[in-house]
């Protein structure tokens, strides 16, 4: 029942939530829906963390895509060994987490050092940051574990993978999660509890593209000509005070 309930029923209910939230937001708080910037308060950090964070998670998510999604029939029609893929995976996805890791890191230190940026931060910032950098943390050890061969050679491309593309089917394999680690149960949890936080934290700009922005009119700029100035007419109550 348990499994059921992790494995069966959270992903779906996680789903829902971040849906159901998006679409709440973008009707009732669009004036809320924002990153909440404090860059005005303090640059210097932010400018080091947030590229780390942000290259490093897109890289993280392109490597979980490509791992979770493509069977192990296909790399293998294509003529690519487990251990390649395996060597390839745990080398890109070490360096793209750890450069996450290292700017989240510095923009939770950031945040919480700098009193501006602290007096800034709002109570969903707590919760979002701790299952954030949770799931990272998580990612790494998982990984570190597989690799050393700690979690007796398991091959989550014959466990997690199918088990979390049979979400998409409607007939969630949940008995495949029983011998997954537990640093990838937790990961998993984590990832799963993040993605129903998205909707109701800052993380919800990631939704965001400025489209409109690359069709918008010309700003026009036009010099002001002190000659024009002092000859037109002032109205009554802006007459100028010498």
């Amino acid at each position: 029942m348990t499994d059921l309930l992790l494995w069966g029923v959270l992903p779906y209910v996680s789903v829902v939530l971040l849906v159901a939230g998006t679409v709440w937001r973008a009707r009732y708080d669009r004036f809320g829906w924002t990153t909440h910037s404090s860059q005005l308060h303090e640059s210097r950090l932010l400018r080091i963390g947030s590229p780390l964070f942000h290259f490093g998670m897109l890289f993280v998510v392109l490597g979980h895509v490509v791992g979770l999604l493509v069977p192990m029939s296909w790399t293998d029609a294509l003529g690519l060994s487990d251990h390649a893929y395996h060597l390839m995976a745990v080398s890109t996805g070490a360096v793209a987490g750890l450069a996450a890791a290292v700017g989240i890191g510095i923009l939770v230190w950031r945040r919480f050092r700098v009193p501006a940026v602290r007096r800034a931060t709002l109570r969903s910032d707590h919760l979002m940051y701790t299952f954030l950098l949770g799931a990272i943390l998580l990612g790494i050890t998982a990984t570190v574990l597989n690799s050393t061969g700690a979690t007796n050679g398991y091959n989550y491309r014959e466990g997690i993978s199918p088990w979390f593309r049979s979400l998409f089917t409607l007939s969630p394999d949940h008995a495949l999660m029983q011998g997954a680690p537990l640093a990838f149960k937790l990961h998993i949890l984590c990832g799963f509890t993040l993605f129903a936080l998205i909707p109701y934290s800052r993380l919800v700009h990631m939704f965001s593209a400025p489209v409109r922005y690359l069709f918008r009119p010309y700003v026009v700029y036009r010099r002001r000509d002190p000659e024009l100035l002092a000859n037109r007419e002032q109205k009554r109550g802006w007459e100028r005070v010498s």
